[in-house]
């Protein structure tokens, strides 16, 4: 909503108080003032000029030669380029020293060889938006009424010396949708009362009932419809400063009658409509839904279908117009109409919703009919606008309307104690600042035994409960005002739990190395919903998907991963990794809701690192990304308590996939994607691993312990081991680290032959072993002696001998 300040000041005393004054009291009392445009921001030195002669330019057919009056001692010579531009006309002159909008400074200047000093303006110019622009000026320069005083202010008759409020509106506030509307909050905010418009008519003996007959069908969408006679019009241009404010709130002035309405529409918030009676084809209107098929050309000339959802006015047969929304073009006002059928009634905003929606035809009337108007300003504002239209049009208003009346609305009346008002405010407020409020917005009230009684006016819709009274009263006394307390008892101050604080590790570890952080649906396919599966169960299906391909909540995360990657690798980003920490679904039965388990999971493919000044790559493989996994399990202080164990496992790779075991329980699985889904998606060698990040998370860490860095050297000694091809180094590394403890500190593989020279079904897998004891030099005797009941103990347990 945008609201004029000087217009305001017609029916609320502003003195004292400045335009951004009233902007941060109308914010402070609730309701937003998004800003307050000065119309004359940056331009200066425009005023009113008389064209006392006009020729053409000798040297320009499209330029003209002026002499305009401008108030000064004598008239200046200024070349025109407007096509309506002529003798005896008053315009706006940018006089020599004048600055319009952009910084855009006048000087004097030459235009094809005559001087020019000085500049006549369209609307535009002076900062105004061509849709809001009279038509008849819309491709030249603006043409001020005879009245207007040579010399004087161009910007002030034009109302460009205005400030207009942009109100943010809440859906609740409809009633500020109009100019009095603004004006019973600003004369509550400021204490101050309110001026009416005034509507005194004086009719003639003819009667409205003898022209037109109001029949309503559909009662419940129209329960008031209200038709008042206006004879002897004369169509012409309405007053200027009836356009100027029309244009100040975005609206383009038509002509007289139609800026009647849409000037009604601004100052009581009530869409009216004007029809041409004699082209209205008969002495009948009937409000009807409409027939299922039937058409009406609107005012935009657009052929509309409508159906039976719609509410139509019509002239017994046909439609004149699309209640609330909009007219149509065979009962138009024209410059040739002499009689007018006004219209003024209650829609219901259901009503006009669906018709606005359906046709696409969203107006200043029908958002106001969808919010609510008032139901008792209907009247008045009819009375309004006929009394506007004697007194700008020439017309004489017949007596009385013709009706159709079955609107039964009552004022709220809601109760409230004055005990709860200060309780829920934290306020101290006795019954005389209560009513001194209530009376301020003008609502009946009541108070009785410290009882409070209030009847809100029609224009309050929104007033229906006790806790609106209780907003009333906070807002208008001051939220500022409300005095501070600190809250009473005991409090926990929020904190990360345990688990938040691990999870939040391995996403930062995660993205630390290089991944990106995914976030994808938890919705997948039945194809899908059983690839990668930690735990395998019924699939849960939804009841109404969006599609197929959505509608299965997932038993893993890695599908959704693998869409990313494919989506990445098909626009030539085919390096890539990424990680989803997110939840998985399984089913407990039809009866008991799904349990939500968290997983973590993530998917590398390409190169890992590339360096091509050094002639360096190097592409994912299965110990990059058990790598990656490995220095995740040490942040969590997990790492000794990791074993990797060869797993087959849906839709992986036979041979390059690990189960991961937590203290020997699985908790996910590692590996390469299977060639065959690789394929499918048209991805590169592709790896990935998924975990329970709730059965990781959940595990108990010991504390953190310290050791003294060794003070004695170590000692290192490599063995090569024959074993069968079966035979998986984890399980040589436990027999060495357990047969040769304490002694053996660490134990790694660092090289593996299966070549030409190995017997059939043997490998040779090479060790390096480290021996070190805290407190001593070990010697080459307690080395040796360790060394061979570590190699003992591997022949017996796991037939692997000193290769030879």
């Amino acid at each position: 909503m945008f609201g004029s300040y000087k217009w305001l000041q017609d029916y609320v005393d502003l003195s004292g108080v400045t335009a951004e004054e009233l902007a941060e009291k109308i914010t402070k009392s609730g309701i937003e003032v998004e800003g307050v445009e000065v119309l004359n921001e940056g331009i200066k030195g425009v005023v009113v000029g008389y064209v006392q002669e006009r020729e053409q330019h000798p040297n320009a057919d499209k330029l003209s030669k002026c002499l305009v009056d401008i108030g000064e001692e004598a008239p200046v010579q200024i070349i025109c380029g407007a096509p309506n531009v002529a003798q005896g006309q008053k315009v706006a002159v940018a006089t020599v020293g004048a600055v319009l909008p952009g910084n855009f400074k006048i000087k004097k200047a030459k235009l094809r060889g005559e001087e020019s000093n000085g500049m006549i303006c369209s609307l535009t110019e002076l900062g105004m938006e061509g849709k809001i622009v009279p038509k008849e000026y819309s491709e030249g320069i603006f043409v001020f009424p005879d009245d207007a005083e040579v010399g004087t202010d161009a910007l002030a008759l034009l109302n460009r010396d205005d400030q207009v409020l942009e109100l943010g509106l809440t859906p609740n506030r409809s009633d500020c949708l109009s100019m009095l509307g603004v004006a019973y909050e600003v004369a509550a905010i400021l204490g101050r009362d309110v001026k009416l418009p005034e509507t005194v008519l004086q009719s003639t003996s003819e009667k409205a009932s003898d022209y037109v007959k109001v029949v309503v069908e559909a009662k419940e969408d129209n329960p008031l419809y209200v038709a008042k006679m206006i004879k002897n019009v004369k169509i012409g241009p309405s007053p200027l400063w009836m356009q100027t404010r029309l244009m100040s709130a975005g609206i383009r002035p038509h002509n007289n009658v139609v800026d009647i309405t849409n000037y009604i529409l601004l100052e009581y918030g009530q869409p009216l409509h004007a029809f041409d009676y004699d082209r209205l084809g008969s002495k009948e209107i009937l409000v009807r839904r409409a027939k299922d098929g039937e058409k009406i050309v609107t005012l935009d000339d657009a052929e509309r279908t409508l159906t039976s959802d719609h509410l139509v006015i019509t002239n017994g047969s046909e439609p004149v117009a699309i209640a609330g929304v909009m007219g149509g073009a065979n009962s138009e006002v024209i410059s040739d109409t002499t009689t007018v059928l006004l219209e003024a009634a209650y829609f219901s905003g259901a009503a006009v919703r669906k018709a606005s929606k359906d046709h696409g035809l969203r107006s200043e009337a029908s958002a106001r009919f969808e919010k609510g108007v008032d139901p008792n300003r209907v009247r008045a504002a009819g009375d309004r606008a006929a009394y506007l239209m004697v007194k700008y049009a020439g017309g004489e208003v017949l007596e009385g309307t013709a009706e159709v009346d079955t609107l039964t609305v009552e004022p709220a009346i809601v109760s409230i104690t004055l005990e709860k008002i200060n309780r829920v405010l934290g306020t101290n407020l006795t019954a005389a600042d209560v009513k001194d409020i209530f009376d301020r917005l003008q609502f009946g009230v009541t108070i009785e035994n410290d009882f409070v009684t209030v009847s809100a006016p029609t224009r309050r819709g929104d007033i229906k409960i006790e806790e609106d009274l209780i907003e009333e009263v906070a807002r208008l006394y001051g939220y500022d005002n409300i005095p501070k307390t600190l809250p009473i008892g005991s409090s926990t101050p929020g904190k990360l739990s345990d688990y938040q604080k691990k999870r939040r590790i391995v996403r930062q570890y995660l993205e630390g190395v290089g991944l990106y952080q995914a976030v994808t649906y938890s919705l997948t396919s039945e194809e899908k919903a059983a690839q990668f599966a930690l735990n395998q169960g019924e699939f849960i299906r939804l009841a109404m998907p969006m599609s197929e391909e959505r509608s299965i909540l997932r038993l893993s995360i890695m599908p959704q991963l693998l869409e990313v990657l494919k989506y990445n690798s098909a626009r030539q980003n085919d390096s890539l990794g990424v990680y989803e920490t997110g939840a998985v679904f399984l089913a407990n039965g039809t009866e008991v809701l799904p349990t939500e388990e968290e997983h973590v999971a993530a998917a590398i493919t390409g190169l890992w690192h590339s360096h091509s000044w050094q002639g360096e790559k190097k592409p994912v493989d299965f110990f990059v990304l058990k790598g990656i996994l490995e220095g995740m399990f040490a942040k969590l202080g997990l790492l000794d308590q990791v074993n990797f164990v060869q797993a087959r496992v849906d839709s992986m790779h036979p041979g390059r996939t690990a189960e991961v075991q937590l203290n020997d329980q699985k908790v996910g699985f590692i590996g390469q994607v299977h060639p065959k889904v690789q394929k499918e998606l048209d991805l590169k060698d592709t790896y990935v691993f998924e975990l329970s990040l709730k059965d990781i998370l959940g595990e108990e860490t010991a504390a953190l312990q310290y050791e003294a860095i060794p003070r004695f050297p170590s000692i290192t000694r490599d063995i090569a081991l024959v074993a069968n091809k079966e035979t998986v180094s984890n399980t040589l590394k436990e027999i060495i680290l357990t047969t040769g403890a304490p002694l053996i500190k660490e134990a790694h593989v660092f090289d593996l032959y299966e070549g030409e020279h190995m017997e059939e079904g043997k490998k040779s897998i090479a060790f390096s072993l480290k021996y070190a004891d805290p407190e001593r030099t070990l010697t080459d005797e307690e080395v040796t002696k360790v060394h061979n009941k570590v190699l003992d103990a591997l022949k017996e347990k796991s037939g692997a001998v000193l290769r030879g």
